[in-house]
């Protein structure tokens, strides 16, 4: 019997690396496809991406992928394309709004694939393959272009409502189309996947329009040059600088890849209004006087080797901080990224910078994510049979069902799958289905899904503890005991220098006089691992990882 699955390769309480699949039948259809944000243990991992084995395994059965649809542009819905199309190896359609579509493009393109995007046909439903149709509504998020889709299928119709705030005075004028809400929510909606990341928010979320007013106060007291970090993708925020630099006589400058390229596609499209005469390119700054700049910089997520951390540390060939200009954070720190823009904002003020941000000055960022508020208007509209909670944490996907259950739902109608759990929709009625094994893709400069907790176990252990390499040769089958070296890195032996040096040689002949002929080489390595931590912790109280390398002289 066909059904209806709703399949988060993503996980859920996750915030990022959002991507779902609707599956009916043999036929596909994907929403989204974007990265997450390594933890901190997870050293040298640039970034995550969902898990497609599912989708592979279904291809190798004959299914087909009939469509890929994004919803906006932001990088934790689209960035993964890059990573995941090679890995699916199969020609589909992806559609987006122009701006995401645009964005999706660049994103690609920064690899090497040359993919295109094509543009939702905003006027009706588009068909997909037999059994899926998807149409298109207007929403407001902090970058524009934003789009909830509505997903017609045999079962019923689904509201994919991913990130959006509803904001009645945007700064584009493009305001949600609550309209057309209300005309799909009174056709009937079988079930709603909605936003639920600030829950814990009472009221409505601010409209992104204050931040003008809060970056005038910003700049008036500002004596030599403004640097201002945002998003790279809300082009709305990036206007609105554009527009305090032009009410102060300020030229604007764009540092660092991701607001370079983001600002020229919304120009391209019309999305950017920069003044002709007004924007500087970063290499001609050094021509003007500080106090005539305004320097739109990424880095707002205070990631290493960014162009505003650079910059911070006096690592950037083009920007210095000087003692009279001002630096002033338009955002929030991710989950998890906390720690990095802290580290940040400390070091500039440590060299008694002048800094803003939202803890000091609140109206310096508004959410781009509905309030509860916005989010039971939404529900109200729609007024689908069940609801599911997306885009947020545990706690949030909680708060919200009791905030459902508060509108007159009965919990089981909000459904809180886990992790690998699929939603399955049959004949009105939805309930778990199979559970889908999903695993952390970890890309790790161009490699992809090859490290593991062993590797990132390593990593730790050698950034706090050090390394020790023993190397060990032979000649002809024969240990040569005598001419054993070591050498650390990372790792300090102080006072006890030699005679570390010294317990290391002997306990290491030991082994190999005792054990060489018995074991074999991987044997004799996790021997010489085991016993030489052990030694070196009861020396010195400190275990480096150990490398025993053997090498025929």
């Amino acid at each position: 019997m066909n059904a209806l699955k709703i399949i988060p390769l993503g996980g859920m309480g996750n915030v990022t690396r959002n991507m779902f699949v609707y599956e009916y039948d043999n036929e596909i259809l994907i929403v989204d496809c974007g990265i997450g944000f390594p933890e901190k243990y997870m050293l040298g991992v640039d970034v995550l991406i969902p898990d497609v084995s599912y989708i592979q395994k279904r291809l190798k059965e004959g299914a087909k992928i009939i469509a890929l649809c994004l919803s906006h542009g932001h990088d934790d819905h689209i960035a993964a394309l890059p990573y995941i199309l090679p890995m699916l190896d199969a020609e589909f359609p992806i559609f987006g709004s122009p701006l995401t579509a645009a964005f999706a493009k660049a994103r690609m393109a920064d690899h090497g694939i040359e993919k295109e995007v094509l543009e939702y046909d905003e006027t009706r439903p588009m068909k997909f393959g037999k059994y899926f149709a998807v149409e298109t509504i207007r929403m407001t998020h902090s970058v524009p272009d934003t789009r909830h889709l509505v997903i017609h299928t045999p079962e019923g119709s689904v509201y994919h409502g991913s990130d959006f705030k509803l904001d009645m005075n945007p700064v584009d004028g493009i305001r949600p189309d609550f309209s057309k809400i209300a005309t799909i929510g009174n056709a009937g909606v079988l079930c709603a996947l909605v936003d639920c990341l600030r829950v814990d928010r009472q009221g409505w979320s601010p409209s992104e329009t204050i931040i003008l007013d809060a970056l005038e106060r910003e700049i008036r007291d500002c004596k030599g040059k403004m640097l201002i970090t945002l998003m790279s993708s809300n082009i709305h925020r990036a206007q609105q600088a554009v527009d305090v630099a032009v009410n102060h006589n300020r030229k604007v400058v764009l540092v660092g890849r991701s607001i370079e390229q983001n600002a020229e596609v919304a120009q391209q499209l019309g999305m950017l209004n920069i003044p002709k005469g007004t924007l500087v390119q970063k290499k001609h700054m050094d021509e003007y006087k500080d106090n005539q700049l305004l320097i739109i910089i990424a880095g707002s997520q205070g990631q290493p080797g960014s162009s505003l951390v650079r910059a911070v540390y006096g690592e950037h060939p083009l920007i210095t901080i000087g003692k009279n200009d001002k630096v002033v954070f338009s955002t929030e720190p991710i989950p998890g990224n906390g720690p990095n823009v802290y580290e940040t904002i400390d070091e500039l003020s440590r060299n008694n910078i002048d800094v803003s941000y939202s803890d000091i000055d609140d109206d310096l960022h508004v959410s781009g994510h509905a309030g509860v508020v916005e989010q039971q208007l939404l529900i109200s509209l729609v007024k689908p049979k069940y609801l599911i909670p997306i885009g947020g944490t545990d706690r949030h996907r909680v708060q919200f069902r009791q905030m459902a259950m508060r509108l007159g739902y009965d919990g089981r109608q909000v459904l809180l799958p886990k992790t690998e759990q699929t939603v399955v929709m049959s004949k009105g009625q939805a309930s778990q289905g199979e559970e889908v094994p999903l695993k952390d893709l970890m890309v790790d400069g161009l490699g992809i899904g090859d490290v593991g907790n062993v590797v990132l176990s390593d990593r730790k252990l050698m950034a706090e503890e050090g390394m020790v390499v023993v190397i060990i040769p032979m000649s002809d089958g024969v240990w040569d005991l005598k001419r054993i070296a070591v050498v650390s890195r990372g790792f300090v032996f102080m006072k006890k220098a030699d005679e570390m040096v010294r317990a290391i040689k002997e306990e290491t002949t030991e082994i190999l006089t005792k054990e060489g002929k018995r074991l074999d080489e991987i044997e004799l390595k996790r021997t010489i691992e085991k016993r030489l931590t052990k030694r070196m912790d009861a020396l010195i109280g400190r275990t480096p990882l150990i490398l025993p390398v053997f090498y025929e002289v």
